[in-house]
């Protein structure tokens, strides 16, 4: 807060202070008043109305200052209001509590969304708990009739029920915390059970799945684990080449962290698209050639690696080889005693 500006917004009263102090000239002149006496009270007057001026300034530059610096160091700026002091002069006291009826208004308002987008969740959560029974009903109907049905209805089940899945997770993931539980886990009964989740895709494509992945074990939750490496595995599957293709697990266990690493020979992303692979709904160029792509799969993946503490990247070469690698740390902070 600059005095220069503060003395020029109190123009208008400076004038009238002018105005008055004139008046008091005339009347003093019009009694006869000794120049002394004339001098002494202007003095008086001119350092009394400077004080004045000075000391509203001073009170009300330690309050914008703080006000105006706070706001700039917080991400949340709504939360100002919690870093500062109750002002000591009128008009501050006027805005403090404005900015206090606005902050309680906008928490109720915010409360009021939560509940309601809580609300929402649990619906989202029950409806896809309620459609998954259908969905199973019907994969079973297909296996029992296997020979009869065609393998057109099989398929779109299973991407009716990854696509759910995918609902599913994302809604989870903005409370992620609530619903997870670290503990060891074994890498390669979750990737046992994603290749069962897969098998008639991977060979109906002929696809080679490798998996080197023996006894190693990993902090983690085991259910968002699957899902983070399924979701990996069928976009293998997608963007696969039309022949010899293959997708290769392997584990490299490092002093502070295990690095699993998922390798397909498929088509590759090209490399402007590398860097926004887990931006949300970004499908690339790839997706754009790909009726299947949402662009959502992989923004899920980053989203729930980052919930669990996990690192995640992806390496590419255009039409050569996709590599992405899940990184699990071994801090001693997950360990379970």
């Amino acid at each position: 807060m600059k005095f220069s500006k503060y003395f020029i917004s109190k123009f208008i009263e400076i004038l009238i202070v002018i105005f008055g102090y004139i008046i008091a000239l005339m009347m003093l002149f019009a009694f006869k008043a000794s120049s002394q006496l004339v001098f002494g009270i202007s003095i008086t007057f001119l350092v009394i109305c400077f004080a004045v001026i000075l000391t509203g300034y001073l009170k009300r530059r330690r309050f914008y200052n703080n006000l105006i610096s706070n706001t700039e160091k917080l991400d949340k700026k709504y939360l100002v209001l919690e870093m500062l002091n109750k002002p000591s002069f009128y008009d501050g006291e006027v805005l403090y509590e404005v900015l206090y009826e606005i902050n309680k208004s906008m928490n109720e308002n915010v409360k009021k969304y939560e509940i309601s987008l809580t609300y929402f969740k649990e619906y989202i959560e029950l409806w896809i708990h309620e459609i998954k029974l259908p969905i199973a009903s019907l994969m079973l109907m297909n296996h029992n009739q296997k020979n009869k049905v065609d393998k057109r209805y099989e398929e779109q089940i299973k991407r009716i029920d990854d696509y759910v899945d995918q609902v599913l997770y994302y809604v989870r993931s903005e409370n992620a915390e609530k619903d997870y539980l670290i503990k060891e886990v074994s890498l390669k009964k979750i990737i046992n059970n994603v290749a069962m989740k897969n098998k008639d895709d991977l060979l109906e494509n002929n696809i080679n799945f490798i998996s080197q992945v023996k006894d190693e074990v990993v902090l983690t939750d085991s259910k968002w684990l699957e899902f983070i490496i399924n979701q990996i595995i069928s976009n293998s599957i997608k963007y696969k080449k039309d022949k010899d293709s293959f997708i290769n697990l392997t584990v490299n266990d490092l002093p502070k962290q295990v690095d699993l690493h998922i390798i397909d020979n498929g088509i590759g992303i090209p490399a402007k698209d590398i860097g926004r692979v887990f931006e949300k709904t970004f499908t690339g160029e790839n997706g754009r050639n790909s009726s299947k792509s949402t662009g959502m799969g992989l923004y899920i993946v980053k989203k729930l690696c980052e919930k669990l503490g996990h690192k995640i990247k992806v390496l590419s070469v255009q039409n050569e080889y996709t590599e992405v690698i899940i990184s699990f740390s071994k801090d001693d902070f997950y360990k379970v005693r």
